[in-house]
């Protein structure tokens, strides 16, 4: 079982003082944010991919390999890299790429996104949504694992006799997760592959995350690749903690309030009734974790956003250090009857 955090790379004035971070100050904030994420013991540090304000992180592969640099253990992830508007020739290059500088501790988390002008942006249309992911991936697939590709298909020029490079570190392609939060044809298409399915269940009820796990360890068996019990699942989560759990509500609420993925909708208790939202104590985020598996069954990801909506850096190393001391500890050793999530070959051997 993998235990980690992601970041959705917002920019966010923070309600409670009106001060917004610049450019700079959040991407040193998220470098800070994965190195003590190392050092506290989590396994996983995720990072979005967006191409419009209030986000920064257009570049993840940059971020991620300045982070490698700097790191020893730590798997460096993508949540999400938007297989829809991106090259796949330019993914499996880069991927490649920072596999190798990274020495192995890579993998990657492909979507959709959820911001619809990227699509013209980038010269697509976001009608052909599904069938650019379905399309892409094929091509991507291929690319890690053929040295002479020819192709040809409706989003892209043809290629002739074409070798990505470089080649996957040792041979193996990084491990790739197909997350989506809504699309039964996302789910299909990581249990064709045999590949990870991540569902970021940040939004929804426990009913709709059981259907779209449920339907992606049917179709995983259907492809031969293993039990429905075997099929490789990740989830997201958000959480905010303090020792006492009315302190954690009085503190997030006006951060809630103005988050741009949960502002101006439901309250925040009506929010945490009905999604995965989890603001209290240390136990309540340990209790509501493991309450995860009463309806997705054994999984072998699971990934906190901590650092949303303006909160402070210190707010969020405070955070870490919860995850590392109190919570992960607890969930490791009760969930350890879970399968070990694929990495590469070289991260499992280190």
């Amino acid at each position: 079982m993998q235990f980690g955090v992601f970041s959705v790379s917002d920019i966010t004035t923070d309600p409670t003082t009106g001060r917004t971070p610049s450019e700079a100050e959040r991407i040193d904030a998220v470098v800070t944010i994965a190195k003590k994420a190392e050092e506290v013991g989590l396994d996983v540090f995720a990072l979005g991919e967006h191409h419009n304000p209030p986000f920064f992180s257009s570049s993840p592969t940059t971020t991620l390999g300045y982070i490698a640099a700097q790191t020893q253990r730590l798997i460096l992830s993508t949540a999400t890299t938007l297989i829809t508007t991106n090259d796949p020739v330019k993914i499996a290059e880069d991927y490649a790429m920072l596999q190798h500088l990274a020495k192995g501790r890579v993998d990657l988390m492909l979507g959709r996104g959820n911001t619809g002008p990227v699509y013209p942006w980038f010269g697509q249309d976001i009608r052909m949504g599904i069938p650019l992911a379905v399309e892409n991936y094929a091509l991507l697939h291929r690319l890690w694992r053929e040295e002479n590709v020819d192709w040809k298909g409706r989003f892209r020029t043809p290629l002739q006799s074409f070798t990505s490079t470089p080649r996957p570190l040792d041979g193996v392609p990084p491990f790739v997760w197909h997350g989506s939060i809504r699309s039964p044809e996302i789910a299909e298409q990581a249990a064709y592959y045999g590949d990870g399915f991540f569902h970021n269940n940040i939004f929804w009820p426990k009913e709709h995350t059981q259907r779209m796990v449920a339907l992606y360890r049917e179709r995983f068996a259907h492809y031969e690749h293993g039990t429905p019990e075997e099929a490789i699942v990740g989830l997201g989560g958000h959480v905010f903690m303090r020792r006492n759990s009315q302190d954690a509500v009085k503190e997030f609420r006006p951060y809630f309030d103005k988050a741009p993925v949960y502002g101006n909708g439901p309250s925040l208790e009506e929010f945490s009734r009905e999604t995965p939202l989890t603001v209290g104590s240390p136990q309540q985020v340990i209790d509501r974790t493991l309450s995860f598996r009463d309806y997705v069954g054994d999984y072998q990801r699971q990934l906190f956003l901590i650092d949303h909506a303006g909160l402070p850096l210190k707010t969020v190393l405070e955070q870490l250090d919860m995850l590392g001391e109190e919570v992960v500890p607890v969930l490791r050793k009760e969930m350890s009857g879970g399968r070990p999530a694929p990495t590469h070959p070289r991260v499992e051997q280190s």
